[in-house]
């Protein structure tokens, strides 16, 4: 995605990928921009660690705890983004201004959603997840509401494992995520994405709901990475075909 987009722009650079240990990852990402690069893209287990380590932090990364992008400045200092949380926004393509929402996990990607959610204006937002002491953690710090069980909601976002490599049929996933006794929502992001559709979409879509899957927020954190990193306008249709072949 990134690739297709900086030919697009016309940009001599490339993205790719940088293994790093956990012991050794301070240090060999403040060794990086002298080898020219101008950024990085950060995954789990990693994203609390750039969040630390960086000299400026934006709001979302203070008030989320962790950083999924990095750009290097060229006097040597490191600032910190969250794009999870916008990429997100971005995917819904609708206000919440007012919505009643239901949040699904307690790791990370869930504490960006619930941070976007109540930036966005949501007018309520819940949180359930299996370890109910880990749900009540995460409502307290960003000030939502925690549920014992889920309940009805505008827009639901599963940011759980669950339908994670395939396979899992959509009675299985309701069941496991504890929304049998409860009605579909409006809208329903599923920050799960692979080679198989989401095991709930039929379920919203069958009740006329709009589904939206975790590609398309892949695609669109992806195109706020890379925005801030060239400081030009990306063409995220671009980022999108090339993400789907």
């Amino acid at each position: 995605m990134h690739n297709a987009a900086l030919a697009a722009l016309g940009l001599d650079w490339l993205y790719v990928p940088v293994p790093l240990r956990a012991e050794a990852f301070e240090q060999t990402v403040r060794a990086l921009p002298a080898s020219g690069f101008r950024g990085l893209n950060v995954t789990v287990p990693h994203k609390e660690a750039a969040a630390a380590l960086a000299d400026e932090r934006s709001v979302a990364v203070e008030e989320i705890g962790a950083a999924n992008t990095l750009t290097f400045a060229p006097d040597g200092r490191i600032a910190a983004e969250n794009t999870d949380a916008g990429g997100f926004l971005d995917a819904l393509g609708e206000c919440s201004r007012g919505w009643r929402t239901l949040v699904l996990g307690a790791g990370g990607s869930a504490r960006a959603v619930v941070w976007a959610l109540r930036q966005a204006g949501a007018a309520e937002v819940s949180v359930w997840n299996r370890t109910p002491e880990r749900a009540a953690a995460l409502a307290h710090a960003l000030g939502a509401r925690h549920v014992e069980r889920p309940e009805p909601a505008e827009l639901t976002v599963n940011c759980t494992s669950v339908g994670l490599g395939g396979g899992v049929a959509t009675d299985e996933a309701i069941a496991a995520l504890g929304l049998a006794t409860v009605a579909p929502p409006a809208v329903l992001v599923d920050l799960v994405y692979g080679d198989e559709p989401s095991p709930l979409a039929p379920w919203v879509t069958r009740a006329g709901g709009r589904f939206v899957d975790g590609f398309e927020v892949l695609v669109h954190q992806a195109a706020r990475s890379l925005a801030s990193w060239t400081r030009q306008s990306v063409p995220v249709e671009t980022m999108r075909a090339a993400g789907r072949r």
